[in-house]
């Protein structure tokens, strides 16, 4: 099984677009597009069954990354403002990016000039082990979402004896 896509709930559409492709270097696939609550295309009957009846339509954009993972932006029309992370609801909790390290600050001070915010100093994972150079920092985007940035695949990052 390989992963094909993650999909965001983004307070702003042209901003988290904005967001996504600049601060992060992700690439549009199809732009803002308005999805309405319908039953006569398959889509409209899909978001039915998925959102349930009255979930008034949302814009939707979707993005790629370099290795051609999907993101799945969603900006529902009518919902109640986030503006603290909640961690009591259970779910996806974060997505992580792989990137080489010596891009870490320079990514990461894109993501604060678009609106997302650093949540971390950038952590070694093995910090006692110097073939080990693994690192991470937690993100959030201007929305309210997590997510990591790894130095590594998430593989070597785990694996006890990679070098």
């Amino acid at each position: 099984m390989k992963m094909n896509h993650v999909g965001i709930m983004v307070g702003d559409m042209d901003k988290a677009v904005e967001f996504y492709t600049k601060a992060l270097g992700l690439r549009v696939v199809m732009n803002n597009t308005k999805v309405i609550e319908e039953r006569e295309s398959a889509i409209g009957r899909m978001c039915i069954a998925v959102f349930g009846e009255g979930f008034k339509g949302f814009n939707i954009a979707h993005l790629v990354t370099t290795d051609g993972i999907g993101v799945e932006l969603f900006e529902m029309v009518d919902r109640e403002e986030r503006h603290n992370v909640d961690f009591s609801r259970l779910g996806i909790f974060h997505f992580c990016l792989q990137l080489p390290k010596e891009q870490f600050e320079s990514a990461m001070k894109r993501v604060e000039e678009f609106g997302g915010e650093v949540r971390m100093d950038i952590h070694r994972y093995h910090p006692e082990d110097e073939l080990k150079q693994a690192q991470m920092v937690y993100l959030e985007d201007p929305f309210g979402n997590l997510f990591e940035f790894y130095s590594h695949s998430y593989e070597d990052t785990y694996a006890s004896d990679y070098e």
